[in-house]
């Protein structure tokens, strides 16, 4: 069975995205399961968390405009348990550079394609925004996994993004679906947590059951080029990723 392709994506920044794609990749590695992340961002976020230096590797950049196999891309992670497609400084000029190029909203759709019966999943990290990065990753995902933060205005961003998302199955992917919303930064102190919660799944049948915590040790991690789960394995930030793996699995009918 050919993997699958999940983008995670939000245009709104800081609610964890990237967090969530390298801690939820990490987590299913730890489970057996074969992983490729693909570092989407200009900004290089997931390819640092992981603990890879971009700067000299072929990466997304080079497969999506100087047509280099993505293949000879690929970086194996194996403190991680990952394999990584890392981003660099050039992605930064990708978006204009795409404009002019031949059926440029499927570059990293047709680049992909032959990775696919490699890996059980392919994670692609996206950009904080709507622009031809994100749509290309749109356009080469069976589905998305939306991360919200539990905090004031998430549902408005929430809602933006489904109209997005309709405009891409009616243009460029009619399968996209929304494997899942995860719910990221809970504080249970807060009366605000708990409303944006009760809100997003009132409103969205596929809300994960399993919440991701505030955890400070979270937000240390990437700066350490580790994973949550070898900065601090024992931790509640860990526990969580790790139950939503197991959710995950269970949601797309993998067994534990």
């Amino acid at each position: 069975m050919s993997g699958r392709v999940v983008t995670f994506v939000n245009q709104k920044g800081g609610v964890g995205k990237t967090t969530t794609a390298v801690s939820l990749a990490v987590a299913l590695g730890r489970h057996g399961q074969r992983v490729l992340l693909i570092d989407l961002d200009p900004q290089a976020n997931a390819t640092s968390a992981a603990g890879v230096d971009g700067a000299g590797l072929p990466g997304v950049y080079d497969t999506l405009l100087d047509e280099t196999p993505a293949e000879a891309c690929v970086v194996a992670v194996p403190e991680e348990q990952i394999s990584l497609i890392p981003a660099s400084a050039a992605l930064a000029g990708a978006e204009v550079e795409l404009v002019p190029v031949m059926a440029r909203e499927r570059r990293l759709a047709s680049a992909i394609q032959p990775l696919r019966d490699r890996f059980d999943w392919i994670f692609v990290d996206c950009p904080p925004s709507l622009g031809l990065l994100t749509v290309n990753a749109l356009a080469a995902s069976d589905s998305v996994i939306i991360p919200v933060q539990c905090e004031y205005m998430a549902l408005e961003g929430l809602g933006r993004l489904q109209e997005t998302l309709e405009l891409v199955r009616r243009n460029l992917n009619a399968n996209l679906r929304v494997l899942g919303v995860v719910l990221t930064m809970f504080d249970p102190r807060t009366r605000l947590s708990q409303q944006v919660v009760d809100d997003v799944r009132s409103h969205f049948a596929e809300t994960f059951t399993t919440i991701i915590p505030r955890a400070v040790r979270l937000s240390e991690a990437p700066s350490h080029g580790q994973s949550i789960f070898r900065y601090e394995p024992a931790g509640r930030a860990a526990a969580a990723y790790d139950a939503l793996a197991v959710e995950l699995l269970e949601r797309v009918g993998v067994a534990v």
